[in-house]
């Protein structure tokens, strides 16, 4: 499948309470300047040097910053850009499933919008045939911090969220390639504890379906979800 009939939707409208008064604003995250540049605009020029196209784009927003991020957009990128307000911050696979009118695609690409990559995550090419959702995954010296991914062989045995005692040092990256069929999916979850939509749920129904595979990636990888890692993140790209 040629990455340009892949749609695209980043998640950009988190609160980033983690953030609040950093560097003395109440700007909400994704607007947040890195390098002097908004981090939506790096993350969507991120996705472009992957060799995905600009018109199959869907950010998904909040109603605080809607008209901040399309303002950003269209001054940067023009009106190729879809935008899609989420109503509340209900969950990752919440968010994602106000794209679904947006999608006519056979895959689709999720992309967290602080998160960001040293290489292409995509150089294996024949991944984006395989008729089979892919998740992302690497090697972190802190797994306790992220979704963790339990592994044998080429097959998920397992994903926890932030577990105490992790069964392995594979962090779950906020990147997610799926089939379509996703949506269908979402509607059949069921509310967290903390009253979300997981993204962890999600992806243990598609294990249990045997439809999820993964891939390891290679270099530096950054959740700019922090001021530490922000700062970390402008080093690196600097």
């Amino acid at each position: 499948m040629n990455l340009n009939k892949i749609s695209i939707v980043i998640l950009a409208g988190g609160l980033g309470t983690r953030l609040k008064d950093f560097r003395g604003t109440n700007t909400e995250k994704v607007l947040l300047e890195i390098n002097g540049i908004p981090m939506i605009t790096k993350q969507i020029e991120q996705v472009l040097d992957w060799g995905f196209n600009l018109n199959n784009i869907v950010c998904i927003t909040n109603p605080n910053i809607d008209d901040s991020i399309q303002k950003v957009n269209k001054d940067k990128f023009g009106s190729g850009i879809q935008h899609v307000i989420q109503p509340k911050q209900l969950g990752i696979a919440h968010a994602f499933s106000f794209a679904e009118d947006k999608i006519s695609s056979e895959k689709i690409l999720l992309v967290l919008g602080d998160n960001f990559f040293e290489n292409n995550p995509f150089k294996k090419k024949e991944m984006i045939s395989e008729n089979i959702s892919n998740i992302f995954i690497k090697n972190v010296e802190n797994p306790k911090d992220f979704g963790v991914a339990e592994v044998e062989g080429s097959r998920i045995v397992s994903l926890e969220e932030k577990p105490e005692n992790p069964k392995s040092n594979l962090a779950v990256v906020g990147l997610y390639l799926y089939k379509a069929d996703i949506f269908k999916k979402i509607k059949t979850l069921i509310p967290s504890e903390r009253g979300e939509l997981e993204i962890t749920d999600l992806n243990m129904k598609l294990i249990e379906d045997g439809d999820l595979s993964y891939n390891e990636i290679d270099g530096w990888w950054i959740d700019a979800g922090t001021p530490e890692r922000i700062i970390e993140l402008e080093a690196k790209i600097n």
